[in-house]
């Protein structure tokens, strides 16, 4: 390892232009003759359009343009699409309700756009939105999944009978209700997981221009993924010929997945800027990314986990309901099942294992992929189940993991996952060292003795990363393939340029890649750029969630520089009189081994341009692509163990200590991989302290659509965390990696509210743990 090279806890290359305010963001984009946009938005949860008029909208000052749905439908744009394919156990498909960008006859969910306005500035274009008038029929409303199933209960969706998108089940439900029925031991529960608001730093933005003289679109957009970005709009959206568009997405302020998915804004915007022959650019106010941002989570489950008289765990049997919101999003049918179910083994050996999931319709923002998407709704099932069973049988939880922990891999669990590595007892080893767990009676008897309750709870998480390999997603329904592309171009003095299918929005991409060059050929990091994000610049690539940029993404590059050094050997070799084979690069140097013959690697570079001496033939140039599709998923593994002290007065919950002992596989760089386990921990005790989306069941109103009403995690709720990691090296991919951006917000949830129902006393607890929540559980359990 070098200075700058794998596994040093190297400073991020970015981060000068962020904390210099030098970042280019789609707000900060500006082209000649650009107007602005405001959407019409529905103020109500469900209610036909009975007619729109913008006479007096359309003469207010700066009005470029109002469009609507019946325009959008005229130029045959399309419905926005769910590209994850579910069938119920049935065999019938999912029922797909149609999703217009502009909603033409009916509207189900408050925020639901309904117009644009364009006009010279933001000002006017929302002073116009203002003034058009819109005549709505209100119709009855449902927000709860589980009322939304009931009969009589509204129909968003007249392919949805009953609201049902689809019933689909996985797994052998008659050996696991054998296994219930035989028992030793059976611990039931209903858990509920709350509904959360991704809240990335930077809003949605869009900027939509079409060229008329070149017949060419651009849009510059806030996406995670780009390229599959400019595939729907062209292929399924109808807006651009994918040849002729353009999609760029510059610097991202954070997603968290919720920019993954095509919004009608993007779609509209580009269309619009065509209709009104201006460019056009919206940007998302913070009351709009409530209303309007995918929002997460929203599962109610019934669990049963059955043991034997040794404590084995014989069978689990889990029904979910998962609420989708109005409209099916992009991802949004993949995330309670085969992100979801797929891991509800954990950790555990479990030999018979069912779910059933239900997915439904309300009158709520649609529901896809937030930090994690399935993988913590999955763990949180598994662990709050364990800790309760712990209690239950009389042992403690720690000891009742182990007896059950997975120790032989691979492991074929009974839910389509192959585990290929892992060694679940040092992460669990780790965590109770570093956080003193033998210390913890000791503690407790202090706080006691202040009138305080102390509690602690463990979490041992597992989730599935890298969502590939492209058969395997395709055949249970995937749109797309999900493989990952790079290219390496060595310049003529030596520099380096990757361009990568992989989408930076926070995660480092600039330096642990650049890390891996300079790793790889010994030159400086300053000598390689990272280029990504600008469909014109990468070929076609699947952008970043799912923790899939070091598994996938960096893998593709692995391969691309496997091209490029058997090329760049064969040019030193020739230049030196050597054979190939005898060739090494070492600190910028191509060298022949045991002698004092080398070539400094810009000279080599200069040589391949320059072509006056390559081996015959041999073409000119040093440029490789590649294309990177995994054998299998990874499994970041790992313990979370979090200490709590409660207020009996107040229900007031103060997080003492919190250890995570993470197994990522391979790391880059130390110092990012504890950012991102950081950044996720602080999301999962936001989950479990604070955050909660509520809506009036009575008109659909979102209540929560603001920071005065949502409540986001702060400096002073976090403790100082302690992560480490150990460290088995995943088979499936040439880097060893597994993946790190995730296991915070996956892993922490239940490690908290295991920590507080062991403080209070009482299990029955439900996320966001607020102190009034805590203050009355606490009483009923004296």
């Amino acid at each position: 390892m070098g200075m700058e090279g794998i596994g040093a806890r190297v400073a991020r290359k970015e981060d000068k232009r962020f904390i210099t305010g030098k970042g280019r963001y789609t707000d900060d984009m500006v082209v000649p003759g650009m107007k602005h946009a405001h959407f019409v938005r529905s103020p109500h949860a469900h209610a036909k359009i009975i007619s729109i008029d913008t006479s007096e909208a359309d003469k207010m000052p700066g009005v470029i343009g109002i469009l609507n749905g019946a325009q959008l439908s005229e130029d045959e744009i399309g419905n926005i699409i769910c590209g994850w394919m579910i069938h119920s156990k049935d065999g019938s498909p999912m029922n797909m309700g149609a999703w217009r960008p502009l909603a033409q006859d009916t509207v189900r969910y408050v925020g639901d756009a309904v117009a644009i306005v364009v006009a010279d500035t933001k000002a006017q274009a929302r002073d116009a939105a203002e003034a058009v008038v819109v005549e709505y029929e209100e119709l009855p409303v449902v927000t709860d999944a589980v009322s939304a199933l009931e009969d009589g209960a509204p129909q968003l969706h007249p392919e949805a009978k009953n609201n049902l998108i689809f019933d689909w089940e996985i797994g052998d439900g008659a050996a696991t209700d054998a296994a219930i029925e035989a028992a030793a031991h059976v611990t039931e529960m209903k858990i509920v997981n709350n509904r959360l608001v991704p809240n990335p730093m930077e809003p949605r933005a869009a900027l939509g221009v079409y060229d008329g003289g070149e017949d060419h679109y651009t849009l510059w957009t806030t996406s995670q993924n780009p390229h599959v970005a400019r595939l729907v709009l062209s292929a399924f959206y109808n807006v651009a010929p994918e040849n002729k568009l353009r999609v760029i997405a510059p610097d991202v302020g954070g997603g968290f997945g919720s920019k993954i998915y095509i919004y009608p804004e993007e779609i509209v915007c580009l269309w619009a800027s065509k209709r009104t022959g201006v460019p056009v650019k919206w940007n998302c106010d913070r009351t709009e990314a409530f209303l309007t941002d995918a929002h997460g989570r929203d599962h109610v489950s019934t669990i049963k986990m059955a043991f034997d008289a040794d404590n084995k765990i014989t069978g689990f049997k889990v029904d979910t309901i998962a609420n989708l919101g109005a409209y099916m999003s992009l991802f949004s049918s993949s995330v309670p099942t085969y992100l979801y179910a797929t891991l509800l083994s954990g950790q555990y050996e479990i030999p018979a294992i069912h779910a059933n999931v239900r997915t439904v319709y309300t009158n709520t923002v649609p529901v896809d992929a937030y930090r994690g998407a399935g993988r913590p709704e999955a763990c949180y099932l598994l662990e709050r189940v364990m800790e309760t069973a712990a209690r239950e049988l009389g042992v403690t939880p720690a000891d009742l993991r182990r007896k059950n922990f997975i120790r032989e891999f691979p492991y074929q669990t009974p839910v389509i996952m192959c585990y290929d590595a892992g060694d679940f007892d040092a992460s669990l080893d780790a965590a109770m060292k570093a956080i003193d767990y033998d210390g913890f009676p000791a503690r407790r008897a202090e706080a006691e003795a202040r009138g305080k309750k102390r509690g602690i709870g463990i979490s041992c998480y597992i989730e599935a990363c890298g969502i590939a390999p492209s058969a395997a997603v395709g055949s249970l329904g995937a749109g797309v393939g999900l493989w990952e592309s790079a290219e390496v171009r060595v310049n003529a003095v030596g520099t380096i340029e990757v361009l990568t299918g992989s989408h930076s929005h926070g995660q480092g991409h600039e330096t642990t890649f650049s890390q891996l060059v300079a790793d790889r050929f010994g030159v400086g990091m300053d000598s390689v750029s990272i280029v990504h994000g600008d469909t014109d610049k990468v070929q076609m690539g699947m952008g970043t969630y799912g923790s899939r940029s070091g598994a996938v993404g960096m893998s593709a590059i692995v391969k691309a520089l496997d091209k490029v050094e058997a090329k760049a050997k064969k040019i030193a070799a020739h230049l030196m009189e050597a054979d190939e084979s005898d060739v090494v690069i070492e600190n910028g140097e191509l060298k022949v081994a045991g002698t004092d013959k080398s070539v400094p690697w810009f000279q080599m570079a200069l040589a391949a341009y320059t072509a006056h001496n390559l081996p015959e033939g041999l073409e000119p140039g040093l440029k490789e692509g590649a294309f990177y599709d995994p054998s299998n998923f990874t499994f970041p593994a790992g313990t979370y163990i979090c200490e709590v002290e409660v207020d009996p007065d107040t229900g007031k919950t103060q997080v003492v200590d919190f250890v995570a002992a993470d197994d990522f596989g391979k790391i880059i760089n130390p110092m990012i991989v504890e950012g991102q386990v950081h950044g996720g921990v602080a999301q999962g005790i936001g989950q479990a302290l604070l955050e909660g989306t509520h809506y009036d069941p009575d008109t659909g109103q979102l209540l929560t659509a603001s920071y005065m009403d949502y409540t986001m995690p702060r400096a002073d709720d976090l403790p100082s965390f302690k992560v480490s990691t150990t460290e088995t090296a995943c088979p499936s991919n040439p880097l060893g990696i597994k993946g790190c951006g995730e296991a915070g917000a996956i892993g922490s949830p239940p490690a908290l509210i295991n920590a507080i129902t062991d403080a209070i006393g009482n299990n029955e607890l439900a996320m966001p743990a607020t102190s009034e929540r805590v203050w009355a559980a606490l009483k009923s359990a004296q």
